[in-house]
């Protein structure tokens, strides 16, 4: 398992591109801090790209005895998988039930999230809630950087946050996870897939078949994806690039009982299928409170045993 699964990374790396003339200093800078009833956060500006800088936001449970696990936590922007403005209070009604960061924190696990690409590479005046954002970014991605994808992007900028995570001294840098939702889980699927250092990876309702949702678009995998199709390629090779490593699948609307039989067909779980655990709630995208509970208490027993 371990040697093929090194095969499939080689090979994920490779269809997901890189992009050419992109050095720059890995760093960040603490800019703010929050004290809240439920967590303490901390805001920085992390580098993530020649000239660019992501919004990370750091959440700490409220006590902490030494180090305690983490979970990178990737989405649209931090504050969405908080729930609300850290500045102001203003509630996001949108994300009010997959406030991933607030409900890590009150089982003593902290979490980090960042600014996705679509705000970071380009400068727009689009409100951050604009989904037109994608497309621009997306495209301009593409074309300065041919070689590169967009979900090679994503991975990337997910990368950071998982560093910025391992290098924090109040983080067991071996007891790391993540978690996401929807754009979120396709992120947390494919870099934690691809990252050693994660221990286990939630992700709901992303849609791990290629049909199922927008893998075609620009800021994805864009025209490529037909190459992609051509070859064969398809997600459960990314299954085997992570080695069999405790999954947890939320499935809600695009994620569904093909999805399950596609991971379970994969033969990735074979021979530990305790490590594949799903919950199918069919009942929307957003995950249900009972699913949320059953995905913390897979990812708790995985990052605290």
């Amino acid at each position: 398992m371990k040697d093929n699964a090194v095969t499939a990374r080689g090979r994920w790396e490779t269809l997901l591109g890189k992009p050419e003339n992109y050095s720059f200093e890995p760093g960040s800078v603490l800019v703010r801090q929050y004290r809240f009833d439920d967590f303490d956060a901390e805001v920085y500006w992390q580098n993530n790209g020649p000239g660019t800088r992501q919004q990370l936001v750091k959440v700490f449970p409220k006590t902490m005895n030494g180090k305690v696990p983490a979970v990178a936590v990737p989405f649209y922007f931090p504050e969405g998988m908080i729930g609300f403005e850290l500045d102001s209070g203003k509630v996001f009604t949108r994300y009010s039930k997959i406030r991933f960061m607030v409900d890590l924190a009150r089982r003593g696990i902290a979490s980090a999230s960042a600014e996705s690409y679509h705000l970071t590479y380009i400068r727009s005046d689009l409100d951050r809630l604009d989904f037109a954002r994608w497309s621009v970014a997306g495209g301009a991605l593409t074309r300065e950087h041919p070689a590169w994808t967009g979900i090679g992007k994503l991975v990337a900028d997910t990368r950071l946050v998982i560093d910025a995570l391992a290098a924090d001294d109040r983080v067991d840098a071996d007891r790391l996870g993540i978690a996401g939702h929807s754009l979120g889980g396709k992120m947390a699927f494919y870099t934690g897939m691809l990252d050693d250092r994660i221990k286990v990876v939630m992700a709901s309702d992303f849609g791990i078949i290629w049909e199922q949702t927008n893998w075609q678009d620009i800021w994805y995998w864009g025209r490529k994806l037909a190459d992609l199709k051509a070859q064969g390629v398809d997600h459960r090779l990314l299954l085997q690039a992570g080695g069999g490593k405790p999954f947890f699948l939320i499935a809600g609307q695009y994620d569904d009982a093909a999805s399950v039989d596609f991971v379970r067909q994969s033969g990735v779980y074979d021979d530990a299928p305790e490590h594949f655990q799903v919950f199918h709630h069919g009942t929307g995208h957003n995950p249900t409170p009972e699913s949320l509970t059953a995905a913390y208490d897979f990812m708790e027993r995985v990052l605290k045993q």
